[in-house]
């Protein structure tokens, strides 16, 4: 792997697994991870939504993950954990993109999540579908593959070589591990703002 993505992303957890032929970077709520290298990039979804982006001619591709479609205030914060929102984190990615060789006008980019995870009138999934869509608009881009809402929680594998994606979608009564997970970040973000806020293959 490039010095510069050792560098930049040393806190990502890195696994393998026999079933897969390169190594595997997990990623969390609010983290981004971007290779020039083949990897697989995992992440499991409730309400969050992750983009996977790459660009196939470069070879360099990556994937996000994010609660929040932008902060209110429009600012920044200073924790480094702005990429929990959807405006820091796509930006983040596809800059990351753009900064190893890849070009804007030729990125691929598959969306999923956003389900509707949690009982109640509020549909933060929801609120993040739509909030994607306008962006990518906005900026002159488009999802191929999607898989956003329902009510499952998602495991989501992805190849940054050839866009391939594994999607397991879970049993919502079997998983309040992601829920729990979920509304645990969302307390640490309003902790620390008071503080300081190709194929898709089911499988």
């Amino acid at each position: 792997m490039p010095p510069m993505d050792l560098e930049q992303f040393a806190h990502i957890r890195r696994m393998r697994d026999s079933r897969f032929p390169h190594e595997i970077a997990c990623i969390l709520p609010g983290e981004f991870f971007v290779s020039a290298d083949p990897m697989v990039v995992y992440t499991v979804l409730g309400s969050c939504i992750s983009a996977c982006v790459r660009d196939p001619i470069a070879g360099v591709g990556g994937m996000n993950h994010f609660m929040l479609p932008k902060p209110k205030d429009g600012n920044c914060d200073a924790w480094g954990e702005s990429t929990r929102y959807g405006s820091y984190a796509m930006e983040s990615l596809i800059n990351g993109i753009l900064k190893r060789g890849g070009i804007k006008s030729r990125l691929e980019i598959k969306l999923f999540g956003a389900g509707k995870i949690y009982d109640g009138n509020i549909d933060v999934g929801a609120r993040n579908t739509e909030w994607v869509l306008e962006y990518l608009k906005t900026e002159g881009l488009s999802a191929g593959k999607t898989d956003l809402g329902d009510v499952y929680p998602r495991k989501v594998y992805y190849f940054t070589e050839s866009g391939r994606v594994l999607l397991k979608k879970l049993e919502r009564l079997k998983n309040r591990t992601i829920e729990v997970r979920e509304q645990e970040y969302a307390a640490t973000i309003q902790t620390r703002k008071q503080a300081a806020e190709e194929e898709v293959t089911l499988f």
